[in-house]
C-alpha cells in the first residue's frame, strides 16, 4: 500500500512534509524593482545581492503566477543567460526558494 501525500481535515488539505521537494539551497528566483526577475545562485557582498550563472526570466509561461516556477521552468518559460548579476540590496523585492536541481545550468 502506498503512502498518501495529502490528508484532508475539516475541508483543508494538508501535504506530507516528506512529499514537499527540497528547496533549501542557494538557487533562488530574485524579484527586483523595475520588473526584473532572475534565477541564479545567490550570495551576498556587502550591500549587493550576487546571482551567479543567472538567467533573466523574460517570460514566466505560468497561469498561476511566479510560484509555479519553484519546480523549474515550464514549457512556455523563456529565459536568457546573463552570467553574473550584481544588484543593490535596496532593489530586492523578494527571494523565492526553488528546487535547484530543476533549474539546469545554474
Amino acid at each position: 500500500m502506498s503512502k498518501s501525500e495529502t490528508i484532508k481535515i475539516d475541508d483543508i488539505e494538508y501535504v506530507r512534509r516528506d512529499a514537499i521537494p527540497e528547496t533549501a539551497g542557494d538557487v533562488k528566483i530574485a524579484v527586483l524593482d523595475r520588473g526584473f526577475v532572475y534565477v541564479g545562485r545567490v550570495s551576498y557582498d556587502g550591500d549587493f545581492l550576487i546571482l551567479s550563472n543567472a538567467k533573466n526570466i523574460r517570460k514566466w509561461g505560468t497561469t498561476k503566477g511566479l510560484g509555479e516556477l519553484v519546480n523549474g521552468p515550464l514549457p512556455d518559460t523563456v529565459t536568457d543567460s546573463v552570467g553574473t548579476v550584481r544588484a543593490p540590496m535596496r532593489a530586492l523585492i523578494s527571494l523565492i526558494d526553488v528546487v535547484g536541481a530543476k533549474w539546469k545550468g545554474i
